[in-house]
Parts: structure tokens; sequence; C-alpha cells
């Protein structure tokens, strides 16, 4: 028992080093783990005193469980079986697949991340560029019923959405975003998945894949996750609201158990990021932007840039305006003849375009897409829309002077030009003028529909 063993150098050095592993393997990384959750809690514990909305038990699974429970969800199974008989493929080949979809779809929430970094970030990003204006609230109380599940429903103008949103509603609660094929892309992926987003393939067709996607959306509906979306499915081309999706509105009417509160949310900019992509992008016809990360980049750094140096005059006001929630519930029984997903995605999007704010730009832009008028005249054309718009209910985040501070945007990145002593769109600017436009005179539209004399309903 007490004698000497020899051993050549490399082999100790192995041994050393299989011994170290079994340690962090048994001792170390469950103690750190352990100790990780424990602050985890204690952070969530003292998050949830002051949220209206406390973060539910099931956002804070561990993926890979929420993986493993979403890959073995009854209903998955079933769609699994399904799948495999009609491919004929094996069914452990197809469970694989399944569990690919899962995996891809499960977010990894972390309340460090999100209330830590994420919302602090996005409050100042959001501040540096714009001048945040927020419209009246809807009612006192609007979230009173505390067993339904929040679900906040969006214009999409800009991926400055994400941003504003995330922080305007960070005092009531952490939201699941349903992000697009945009963000799956390496580190951003890690960050928005520790927010609390789950990622969708917005033009997949298999059913299986629909399938694990719907389980997801209802298991966390069902557990009381707030949830956020955009029902265009994609950033407005056009400056105007577009048709509604109705994929995932069909998920969450099937979720079990509580009532649903859908909170319509308007959005609106004096100068959108993405404005001349998006109106190429528009008149090429197809939804395939030109812009590349180096070029997202490079603009982003210029203005940062010009920002810290003080040289920076900001992008205008960025509008946001939260409309009355709707339950669902309710809805259901005033729709005793069409409750189906169509009919809710039309309603909500009407409600949503009711709160779209107006704001300067947009507003001076609506004026002139009307017909050139000299810059004497302007302040009267705008005082005729503005009428037009208190008529029909818009809401309105205006400055004292609108004109002169709408015009000044639109003169100063030359989208407007004075000839002839009339004000017309540059040349090769009209496109943007409407895109901006476009939100105003749509809810004119919108505010005039339902009565033969052109009179907004209910007014």
């Amino acid at each position: 028992m007490t004698a000497t063993i020899e051993l050549p150098v490399w082999l100790l050095v192995l041994v050393l080093a299989f011994a170290l592993v079994a340690a962090l393997d048994r001792i170390l990384v469950p103690s750190a783990r352990w100790y990780l959750r424990r602050r985890m809690e204690r952070v969530v514990a003292r998050l949830n005193l002051r949220l209206e909305r406390p973060i539910e038990p099931f956002k804070l699974m561990r993926r890979q469980d929420m993986i493993l429970r979403l890959a073995h969800d009854p209903d998955v199974s079933a769609a699994v079986a399904r799948h495999a008989r009609s491919t004929n493929t094996r069914e452990d080949v197809v469970f694989e697949r399944a569990r690919v979809y899962a995996r891809e779809i499960v977010p990894a929430f972390s309340a460090t991340v999100y209330f830590g970094f994420a919302t602090r970030f996005a409050r100042k990003f959001s501040r540096a560029f714009y001048d945040v204006k927020i419209a009246a609230s809807a009612p006192k109380g609007e979230l009173v019923n505390r067993d339904a599940t929040v679900v906040f429903v969006m214009n999409h103008r800009s991926n400055m959405d994400y941003v504003l949103v995330t922080w305007l509603v960070a005092q009531r609660s952490a939201l699941s975003y349903a992000v697009g094929e945009w963000a799956r892309i390496w580190p951003l992926s890690s960050l928005i998945r520790a927010m609390g987003a789950y990622f969708i393939r917005r033009n997949a067709r298999s059913p299986l894949y629909r399938r694990v996607l719907a389980r997801y959306v209802q298991m966390s509906t069902e557990a009381g996750v707030t949830q956020a979306f955009f029902p265009e499915g994609g950033l407005s081309l056009d400056g105007r609201i577009g048709a509604p999706k109705v994929g995932l509105f069909s998920y969450l009417m099937a979720a079990e158990g509580r009532d649903l509160l859908f909170v319509p949310v308007g959005i609106a900019y004096d100068r959108v990021l993405e404005d001349r992509i998006l109106t190429e992008a528009d008149r090429v016809g197809e939804r395939r932007f030109r812009a590349g990360p180096v070029q997202f980049v490079g603009f982003l750094l210029r203005n940062l840039w010009r920002l810290v140096r003080g040289r920076f005059p900001g992008f205008g006001a960025a509008g946001v305006a939260f409309g009355t929630p709707v339950s669902l519930q309710a809805w259901k029984a005033s729709h005793a003849g069409d409750p189906g997903p169509d009919a809710l995605a039309r309603d909500l999007m009407d409600e949503i375009g009711r709160n779209v704010p107006v704001l300067p730009v947009p507003l001076v832009a609506a004026a002139l897409s009307r017909g050139s008028v000299s810059r004497r005249g302007l302040p009267a054309a705008v005082a005729q829309l503005r009428a037009e718009l208190a008529r029909v209910g818009a809401v309105t985040l205006l400055p004292e002077d609108p004109v002169a501070e709408g015009l000044r945007a639109l003169e100063k990145r030359d989208i407007v030009i004075e000839q002839g002593g009339r004000l017309i769109p540059a040349a090769g600017k009209a496109r943007l003028l409407a895109f901006y436009a476009a939100s105003v005179l749509q809810r004119l539209d919108r505010g005039t529909e339902g009565r033969p004399d052109g009179t907004e309903v209910g007014a």
C-alpha cells in the first residue's frame, strides 16, 4: 500500500485533466448553475413586485426543458405520426425534424438581459434618435383581468418598433415577440432569444412546422405569457397599414383556459430609418431589401458619431398610441355570426389604424400630396387637413407649429423643393413623399367608411 508508483509525466497530466473535468462536471458547474439560478430567482422576485404583469413561470423554464416539452406535446406527436404516414418516412426521423423546429422556435429568456440591459438600452437609443411622444393611454383599469393573457398587436413601420415598444411597456411586463428570419443572424439571434422572442418562418408551408409553432404559441398563451406581434407580417413598403396575416391569430384563438386581451398599438415616425429601402422595394415590386449589413452599420455609426459630437439634429418625433383593449371572449359574444380569425384580424387592424398618431412630417406630406401649394398657402392646407382629422377622431401628437417643423424636415432631406413658387416633390422623391403621407390619408379613408354621406360611423 505504501509502494511508490512511477508514472510518465504525460499520463499524470492526463489523469489530472480527467479529474479536473470530473470536478467541473459534478461539483463546480452544478454549483455555479445553482448560484446563478438562485440569483435569477431573486431578481425575478424583485421585478415582479413592480410589474403590472409578473413574469410567468413558463417564461423562466430552462430552454432545454421547454424544447423537450414542446417536442413531446401530444398534438406535436400526432402531427409527427401524420407526417410520417403521408411522406412514408420513419417516425424517428420526423420526430427529430420536429425537435429541430422546436429548438429553432423556443427562446431562452433572461430577466437580467431583458430588464438589466435591453430595456435601458432601448430607452436611451430611442431617445437619442427621436423625440418620443406617447398618446393618452386606454382607460384606467383596462388590464384588470389578471387571469387573461395580454397580446399587443401593432402596425409595423420600422425595425425601431421593437425598440420603442419594449421599453414603453417595461413597467407592465416582459414581452414575448414573434420575430422573422431577419433576426436569426449571429450574434443578434442570441440576444433576441435572451429577450424572450421566438423565431418564426413566415412563409413556411410544412404542416409539421406549423403545428410545432402553433403549440408553442398556445402553450405560452395558456401560461399567461404577454405576447406581442405585428399582424402585417413585415414592414410596410408604401406607408399604409397592410392586410393582416391570420396564422398567429388562429393559433391564439385556439389556446384554452384564459381570455385574451388584445391591445392595439399605433406607431408613427417623422422619419423611418429604412424609408428609402422600403420605397425602393415597393417600386420594384418585391419584398427584397437591397441594403446589406455593411450599409446599415455605416449609417448607424455615422449618426452615432454626429450624436457624440453634438451635431446630430435627431430624426424628429416618434409617436405611440395604445388603444382600448379588446377581450376575445367579449368579441366572440358580439360576433356570433363570424367568430373566426379573419374577422378578428380585420377588427384589430381597424383599431390599430385608428390609433396611428399624426406627426408633423406625415401631416405636411399629406397636405402636399393632395396637390402642390405655395409656401404661404401651406398653413391653410394643413389646417383644413387637421379639421378633417379631428372629425374622424384621429390621434394627433403635434407641436405648436407642425407646418414649420414638418416642412423643415422634408426640405432638409431634399424630399420637397420650391419651384415656381410652389412646393413640389423633388425629382425621384414623389414615392418617398407619398410614403409619409400614406398613414394620414389612410386614416381619413378609414374614418369615412360606412356611410354614404362620408361621415364616420359613430361620429
